[in-house]
């Protein structure tokens, strides 16, 4: 496109790329700046939103940093996965612990029953000052 005689000319070869190159008026051109740079999202707005790397690496050396990170949680996971017990090994935990929890309960009955067996009989509890003579806990 071209100015001739205050008219604008469009070119064939404007038409074929489909591009707009008339000239921007300065004003419109400021304001369309001002009104980004006042809607431009905060660093940490961006950071949060991963599109900026938290970081304080110079901008060369992010994407080295990034890799290592990566690395480390790579190496970390490896190292975790390798420790962690096979399948045998978890069922034969899950059946100990089975175990273990129906002995704990026996032995909580077996102490009870004992406690029960060597319970005070009411005329100890009267001379041990625990009742009064009137009361009697075995009558309903």
């Amino acid at each position: 496109m071209v100015l001739l005689g205050g008219y604008k000319v469009i070119m064939a070869d404007d038409l074929s790329t489909g591009v707009d190159r008339s000239p921007i008026n300065t004003l419109e051109r400021r304001n369309s700046l001002e009104k980004h740079l006042q809607t431009r999202p905060e660093p940490q707005d961006l950071k949060d939103r991963h599109i900026l790397l938290d970081t304080n690496a110079a901008p060369a050396l992010q994407a080295a940093q990034q890799e290592l990170e990566r690395q480390k949680a790579t190496d970390s996971l490896k190292k975790q996965l390798e420790k962690r017990p096979d399948r045998d090994e978890l069922v034969e935990r899950q059946a100990s612990h089975r175990y273990e929890k129906e002995l704990e309960k026996h032995m909580r009955a077996d102490s009870l029953e004992h406690k029960l067996q060597n319970r005070p009989k009411p005329e100890e509890l009267v001379k041990e000052g625990i009742l009064e003579p009137d009361e009697n806990p075995l009558k309903e």
